[in-house]
């Protein structure tokens, strides 16, 4: 067995994508250009998507599409306890409320059932999470949506690659917001990606993510460019760069065969654990989907592990390997204990699961034998030898 360190999660970046970003940088056209707008285009053919504007991050992506509502003091917006903090940052940065509904204890995504209960006169969007590449149930949320004309803002920052009912996410709905972080299942190294049907919403954030100019600026130093333009509202510096989509340019086309690695590791996992007391392994829900598995997160059952969580993986470090921690239950965090007064027990699924949740390694390039030497890892450590 091999002493190295095996990370939970690793990019796969082919020779290909290394010389485009070479080449890019050879050209001496670095930032926001040709090869973003090429990187756009290829994702709304992927995706099916009629607009599709290239972001910094994902984080910047759900900012915008906030900021393009012009929230007002005291406006709620409804998201999941069970996400990493951009959700609900983004929320509070655009000038909104956040309001949580508990999420399901197999899937980790919002319970669609208690939406409803939710909203309020003050709510403007609803915000679900496809936790870990598995999709919300998303046909009754948008009935609740359209019921109260509700803006649907989808966080897939897991998600790209992900299907409900035979669609991809991105090809369907209102707005979705994915990320290109070298964790997920594609990388521009950081970066994100905006699509929505509604061209008014696409209009907005495309003026906003660019300092509020009010056209396209990328090639104003080109020799058909123009070096006049007017600001017409204060906006952000959210541009995704000409290197990083240099990257996505050669991510995408492979995503179908990660998708398909990734589901191979996942299925034996859940094969493999099925039987373990030690672990409750995620839950696979009742509608047509595709899970991109963009995480493989069980939940450790410490009486039968001899262990808590944070144990384990500190234990699963002395023998060099690695483990994630995706997340936390965003409402215990100090801030938004002070600032909103949410309290332990207010979630009790997203805190169990908080409490209890691991991220097993995960990535395209992982072998077979990689995972036998994480199963047997977790074997010994579980009988303590």
């Amino acid at each position: 067995m091999t002493d190295e360190f095996l990370p939970f999660s690793r990019p796969s970046i082919s020779r290909e994508a290394i010389d485009e970003v070479v080449a890019c940088l050879q050209s001496g056209w670095i930032t926001t250009g040709p090869r973003v707008k090429k990187f756009e285009e290829a994702l709304a053919a992927y995706l099916g998507a009629p607009r599709v504007l290239a972001l910094s991050s994902a984080t910047a992506g759900l900012h915008l599409a906030l900021a393009a509502l012009d929230l007002e003091p005291g406006d709620e917006v409804i998201t999941t306890p069970m996400t990493f903090a951009a959700t609900l940052n983004t929320i509070v940065l655009a000038g909104g409320k956040p309001v949580l509904v508990d999420v399901e204890p197999g899937t980790y995504n919002m319970d669609v059932r208690q939406l409803s209960g939710a909203v309020t006169s003050r709510t403007r969007a609803i915000m679900p999470v496809h936790f870990a590449g598995m999709p919300v149930d998303m046909d009754p949320l948008y009935a609740v949506a359209a019921s109260h004309r509700l803006h649907v803002i989808e966080d897939a920052a897991h998600a790209i690659g992900t299907e409900y009912r035979g669609r991809r996410i991105g090809g369907f709905g209102d707005t979705q917001v994915f990320s290109f972080h070298p964790n997920k299942n594609i990388t521009t190294g950081e970066g994100g990606a905006v699509t929505t049907r509604n061209p008014e919403l696409a209009d907005r954030i495309a003026l906003l993510r660019f300092h509020g100019m009010d056209r396209e600026a990328w090639n104003r130093f080109g020799k058909t460019g123009n070096q006049h333009y007017e600001i017409v509202t204060p906006g952000y510096k959210y541009n995704m760069m000409d290197m990083q989509a240099a990257l996505g340019l050669h991510q995408l086309p492979a995503l179908e065969s990660f998708i398909h690695r990734r589901t191979e590791i996942a299925r034996r996992y859940q094969e493999q654990l099925a039987d373990w007391p030690q672990w409750t392994l995620p839950a696979t829900p009742d509608y047509p989907h595709r899970h991109a598995w963009h995480l493989y997160t069980p939940l450790i059952n410490p009486q039968a592990a001899g262990m808590d969580r944070d144990a384990f993986m500190q234990k699963m470090k002395e023998r060099n390997i690695g483990t994630g921690l995706h997340y936390r239950a965003v409402h215990l965090y100090p801030y938004y204990r002070d600032r909103f007064g949410f309290r332990r027990g207010d979630f009790p699924n997203a805190e169990s699961i908080s409490d209890r949740i691991v991220s097993l390694p995960l990535f395209p390039a992982m072998t077979d034998s990689d995972q036998e030497r994480v199963l047997a890892a977790m074997s010994g450590l579980f009988q303590g030898t």
